[in-house]
């Protein structure tokens, strides 16, 4: 599995929005210019999170996003697959009959791709957050972020 640059950017934006003390409303202006994402793509990626009941938003001149849901219950696997991002790693891929190395080289892989599921949807944006703050605090690097 390969991160796009559209899950890259997804990410990147809901780590940007778990920062907001008391989840404040944050436009995708501000957003775009601290992670550096186009404006006009992360206000696409923020409606597809916001159909997958990721991020609330709010029109006006004081409006902007901030998650629907606390970081710690929002998975890095929920906001791929919000943004349509995949994880098959062999999507057609099948054993072919009569042959015993096809079947363990497909059942190997669908092993792994169960794992890698697994382990997508036990991640959270806390659990980012928390890497990446540690991360920057070993760097001895200040409180800024950018993912």
């Amino acid at each position: 599995m390969k991160l796009t640059t559209k899950g890259h950017y997804s990410v990147k934006a809901l780590l940007d929005l778990s920062l907001q003390p008391d989840n404040r409303l944050v436009s995708t202006r501000k957003i775009a210019k601290r992670q550096d994402i186009p404006a006009p793509y992360l206000e696409k990626l923020l409606i597809e999170m916001r159909r997958a009941g990721l991020v609330k938003s709010i029109r006006g001149a004081h409006g902007g996003y901030q998650l629907a849901r606390q970081p710690a219950k929002i998975s890095l696997g929920e906001i791929l697959e919000a943004v349509g991002e995949t994880v098959e790693p062999l999507p057609h891929h099948q054993a072919s009959p009569g042959q015993p190395e096809d079947w363990v080289t497909f059942s190997l892989w669908q092993r792994l791709h169960e794992k890698l599921k697994e382990a997508l949807y036990s991640i959270t944006l806390a659990d980012l957050y928390y890497d990446a703050r540690s991360w920057q605090a070993s760097l001895g690097e200040e409180a800024s972020f950018v993912v």
